[in-house]
């Protein structure tokens, strides 16, 4: 992994965006680190091998702005690591970073409230991008991944009535199903970044959700596409 590809891309927040990394590679643990080290506004500030290590380091009060966490790693798997870490670290952002690409991973993930899915297969550039994106609200995917959901939301039966979403509500919960950031779907469909974010937290309120993850995995749980 070549350091030569990173993003430039300014944070959007003052502070340095704090990540951690969990992966029992230890080479592929090294390159990342190396990669978003050299980025100015993000730091690798911690490093595990295992979700246990990770939980332990939460508990002692440390606390990043995101993980990139590993799904096959020894002892707890990142997957039934993760509703540990949302519930000890609810404002930490978990972006999945693996080699696996199966539905019911990314739907595992989504479910239990990760906020993004790469693959190991991503550039530095694309790992430093989903870093930016995830902390400005976003949902990262590869995609290879975002085609996933996409069959798999295609599979599913028709929406649950009592939601009561307007149809330019479930227009914006379905590209927010496919990773989209709130200034990209206000691109797509050519509104304001202003009238997306309303149509979003109208979506919050209305399945009762308090984040992106957490609409994302209630869509996919009541098959609302």
């Amino acid at each position: 992994m070549s350091p030569s590809d990173r993003s430039k891309k300014p944070t959007p927040q003052s502070e340095t965006i704090r990540v951690w990394l969990v992966d029992d590679n230890l080479g592929f643990r090294t390159a990342v680190a190396r990669v978003i080290n050299g980025v100015p506004g993000i730091e690798c500030s911690g490093s595990f091998t295992s979700s246990e290590d990770t939980i332990d380091a939460l508990h002692a009060g440390q606390v990043p702005d995101v993980i990139l966490l590993d799904v096959n790693l020894p002892g707890q798997s990142g997957l039934e690591a993760l509703h540990t870490l949302k519930a000890l670290a609810p404002d930490v952002q978990v972006v999945i970073l693996t080699v696996f690409d199966d539905a019911e991973k990314i739907y595992e993930s989504v479910r239990m409230g990760a906020s993004g899915y790469l693959l190991k297969t991503s550039t530095p550039q694309q790992i430093i991008e989903a870093i930016h994106e995830v902390r400005a609200g976003g949902s990262p995917m590869n995609p290879r991944v975002t085609r996933t959901v996409m069959d798999l939301l295609a599979k599913m039966t028709a929406p649950l009535t009592q939601n009561k979403l307007t149809e330019r509500e479930r227009d914006v919960l379905r590209l927010m199903c496919q990773g989209l950031s709130t200034k990209q779907i206000a691109d797509t469909l050519k509104l304001s970044y202003h009238t997306i974010d309303t149509h979003v937290r109208n979506i919050y309120t209305k399945l009762k959700v308090h984040s992106r993850s957490e609409a994302v995995a209630r869509a996919l749980n009541e098959r609302m596409f």
